[in-house]
C-alpha cells in the first residue's frame, strides 16, 4: 500500500514538473525589452521544403542588450530565415546586411509592458490549472486505493500529502511569475 502511495506522489511530482517546465518555456518567449536568443525559439524556417527550427539552421546571438544577430550556416538560407522570423508574428523586423540578419528590439511602452504581464499571468494560470488537475487525478487514485484496503487515516494523510505537493508547486509558479513580472516592468 505504501509503495502505491509513493508511486502516486512520484507521478504527481513528475506531472507538476512538466507543468513547471512548460511555464518556464512559455515565459522565456515573452520578451522583457531585452534581446535574448530565447525570443526566437519556436520560429520555423523552410529548409529545402521542410519546416525546421531556426536553431538548426542558424546561430542566434545577442550583440548587445537591444540587438540580436542571426547568422545562417548556409548563405542562401538568409532569405528563408528572414521570412521565418517575419512569419512568426513576433513584431520583429530583421534587417539583412548580406551576411547575417540584425534584429533591433524596440523598447517597450507602458501599455505593452502591461499586456506582457497579463500574458505572463495567463500562462501562470494555465500552469496552476494543470497542477490542480494533477492534484485531482492523484486524489482519485488515492480514493481508488481505499477499495483495495487503504485505511481511512492513511487516505486522509495521503490526501494531505498530495495537497502539500500541490501547494509547493503553486508557490514555485507564483515566484516564477513574480520574477518575470519584475523583469517586464523594469525599464
Amino acid at each position: 500500500m505504501v509503495e502505491d502511495l509513493n508511486m502516486i506522489y512520484d507521478e504527481l511530482k513528475s506531472a507538476n514538473e512538466k507543468s513547471m517546465t512548460h511555464l518556464e518555456t512559455s515565459l522565456l518567449k515573452i520578451r522583457a525589452g531585452k534581446a535574448s536568443p530565447a525570443m526566437l525559439h519556436g520560429v520555423m524556417v523552410d529548409y529545402y521544403g521542410s519546416p525546421t527550427p531556426l536553431q538548426q539552421v542558424a546561430n542566434v546571438n545577442t550583440l548587445d542588450a537591444r540587438t540580436l544577430t542571426v547568422q545562417p550556416w548556409e548563405k542562401p538560407m538568409l532569405i528563408e530565415v528572414m521570412r521565418g522570423i517575419v512569419n512568426a508574428n513576433l513584431g520583429l523586423a530583421p534587417q539583412d546586411n548580406g551576411e547575417m540578419l540584425i534584429i533591433s528590439i524596440p523598447s517597450l511602452t507602458e501599455d505593452r509592458r502591461r499586456d506582457l504581464v497579463k500574458k505572463a499571468k495567463s500562462e501562470a494560470e494555465y500552469a496552476k490549472v494543470g497542477t490542480r488537475n494533477n492534484r485531482k487525478d492523484a486524489i482519485d487514485m488515492v480514493k481508488s486505493l481505499k477499495d483495495e484496503g487503504l485505511s481511512e487515516d492513511m487516505q486522509k494523510d495521503a490526501e494531505a500529502e498530495v495537497q502539500n505537493i500541490t501547494n509547493s508547486i503553486s508557490k514555485k509558479i507564483e515566484e516564477l511569475l513574480d520574477g518575470k513580472e519584475k523583469d517586464i516592468m523594469t525599464i
